[in-house]
């Protein structure tokens, strides 16, 4: 199954088989990346944890573990834009890992737009007075989490 779109992505939810079960988020860094999963409702997203990048089946294995334990039926990428909504390098790099996994699985997977999330998630947590090191622990899942949110608000206008 290729990328997809918003519009089939919520068809996909809606079929009858595919109208209970959790929602995947990743944040697609350099270095790690982060991890979220919706309730089973799909109201809340929540941080789970960040993996750590290592050769794709490695960190596609540790993905898809989280997938499964999660009871997962769909995955939503964060899709880091310009502030213009052109498609620079992070972006390519993220929409080629989003192939690049649906290789090793064949799971819907849509790209959302997450200009910011990083920055709104370290602003927060910087609000909240967690210590640099704290911060960047969970920085990474917690940019999951506010992408994975953001989808289930549009989606299911909460």
């Amino acid at each position: 199954m290729p990328i997809i779109e918003l519009d089939e992505f919520t068809a996909f939810l809606n079929a009858q088989e595919n109208k209970k079960g959790a929602l995947l988020g990743i944040d697609n860094g350099s270095k790690n990346i982060g991890l979220a999963v919706s309730d089973l409702t799909r109201t809340i997203a929540s941080p789970i944890y960040a993996v750590k990048k290592k050769k794709l089946a490695e960190t596609a294995g540790e993905i898809f573990k989280a997938f499964d334990e999660k009871e997962c039926v769909a995955i939503i990428m964060g899709h880091p834009l310009n502030m213009d909504g052109s498609k620079g390098p992070s972006a390519q790099a993220a929409r080629a890992f989003a192939r690049n996994l649906l290789t090793v699985r064949d799971v819907p997977l849509l790209m959302w737009d997450e200009r910011l999330s990083t920055s709104v998630v370290q602003r927060q947590m910087i609000e909240a007075d967690m210590t640099r090191a704290k911060r960047a622990e969970q920085v990474d899942s917690a940019s999951a989490s506010y992408v994975l949110q953001g989808v289930l608000d549009r989606i299911y206008g909460l």
